[in-house]
């Protein structure tokens, strides 16, 4: 039985388009039909124009598929601004909140041929307060933060790319409990003008999707590049440093799944390294949080000041201690985090890439707490690209993956790696469902 058109990859839907065997109508009723069967209850969505949708699905294929992205319905995140849709930043200050511009991100997914599908539940401010959205595997568990909505619509087939942002953990982590591709790129790679900020020595621009491939076709879209090589390792196999921090926070589906990875990866033929004595990595837990609390007070200082009694008690309390920093141990801070990329890239040496953690396991139950982010923050810091895929369920039957993180700039290996290791896993289920 054919797929519905909602559960395509983007990639063949584009192809599809491109050759006339469908249209762009066809694909955004496609997904509107499942925010409108499925939204009550997952809540991925705050803001959304069906008609607006539909309007600019007609529009686009009035025209010759000409842009990598024609026709893609793409879910923005609530802190993202937009000129058509409301952006409230997840925020009782915000509720009826209309910019009179898109953010850079957004101009550029509509000039690839993008069409925004609607805003995505974010947590306040992309930090700690959680919105409605729940994990669409089970609705009593927190789909993670604070990319809440852009994870759960991926997940949910309600969109097939989505926009996120990462100042702590905010990619990684709810993609790895819904169960999709999330990808945290070089700090840098995608404008953040239209973007609200909150660390602005941390935040990042980053998407989700449900594979690799169509992360890799995203990403390139929107910088206007030829997408990256996913096949270099095809032949051959790449040197993997397998690295577990802060293993006494790590559940036991976390650490089996990271196990069953790195077994996986050397029956296939990779190079695997252990790298668990890199202890300096904990270290560096309190100065991302320095880091983050002292930038956070200064980003949301007029909120602060003109609208107290509307923050959270968690902004009340996180933007006070903030503004009670010194100026001499934030920069101490910066420098410490500076001083320690360099250090750290010596731990990539002859590697491709590290083996990870994304969360301590499946996603919690509840949803007052987004999840621990102790396993994304030093990699934010360090401004590295992390890519996070589903591997399977934990005991709980919910999703559980790993997170690959290569050097600096070095996207083009995380995302080939990622695709490496992807590929191992979907001939596991091959195999599995063959009776093998």
């Amino acid at each position: 039985m054919a797929k519905p058109l909602n559960e395509l990859s983007a990639v063949e839907l584009v192809g599809r388009i491109a050759n006339r065997e469908i249209t762009v109508r066809a694909v955004a009723d496609a997904h509107l039909d499942r925010i409108a069967a499925r939204d009550d209850e997952v809540g991925a969505f705050i803001h959304i124009k069906p008609e607006q949708v539909r309007a600019a699905a007609d529009s686009a294929d009035a025209n010759r598929p000409g842009f990598p992205l024609h026709g893609m319905p793409v879910a923005v995140k609530d802190i993202i601004e937009t000129a058509d849709l409301q952006t409230g930043y997840g925020s009782e200050i915000y509720l009826d909140h209309q910019p009179d511009a898109d953010a850079e991100i957004v101009t550029a997914t509509r000039n690839a041929g993008g069409l925004v599908l609607g805003k995505t539940v974010s947590t306040e401010f992309a930090w700690r307060r959680p919105g409605k959205t729940r994990n669409p595997h089970n609705l009593a568990h927190t789909p993670g933060g604070s990319s809440s909505g852009s994870a759960a619509a991926v997940a949910d087939f309600m969109a097939p790319l989505a926009f996120g942002t990462q100042t702590a953990g905010s990619v990684i982590r709810p993609a790895a409990y819904c169960g999709v591709v999330g990808f945290k790129p070089t700090y840098g790679t995608h404008a953040r003008t239209g973007v609200k900020e909150l660390s602005g020595y941390l935040d990042t621009v980053g998407t989700f999707a449900r594979s690799v491939v169509d992360i890799t076709f995203f990403d390139a879209a929107l910088r206007g590049a030829s997408p990256t090589r996913l096949d270099v390792f095809e032949g051959g196999a790449p040197r993997i440093g397998v690295f577990v921090p802060f293993a006494d926070k790590a559940e036991r589906d976390g650490t089996s799944v990271v196990e069953y990875m790195r077994k996986l990866a050397e029956t296939a033929g990779a190079q695997v390294i252990d790298i668990s004595g890199w202890t300096r990595f904990d270290e560096m837990d309190p100065v991302h949080a320095k880091i983050m609390t002292a930038e956070a007070a200064k980003a949301l200082a007029y909120e602060y000041d003109t609208h107290f009694d509307q923050l959270s008690p968690f902004y009340q309390e996180t933007l006070t201690a903030g503004r009670a920093i010194p100026e001499d141990e934030y920069f101490d801070a910066l420098a410490t985090s500076d001083a320690f990329r360099n250090e750290a890239a010596a731990q990539l040496d002859g590697l491709d890439a590290i083996l990870t953690l994304p969360a301590p396991g499946e996603a919690p139950e509840g949803l007052a707490f987004t999840g621990e982010p102790m396993f994304n923050r030093i990699w934010t810091m360090l401004r590295w690209p992390c890519v996070t895929i589903p591997v399977g369920r934990g005991t709980g039957g919910l999703p559980v993956g790993v997170q690959i993180v290569a050097g600096y700039g070095r996207d083009d290996r995380a995302l080939a790696v990622a695709h490496w290791l992807e590929k191992l896993i979907e001939g596991v289920s091959r195999n599995a469902g063959k009776g093998h």
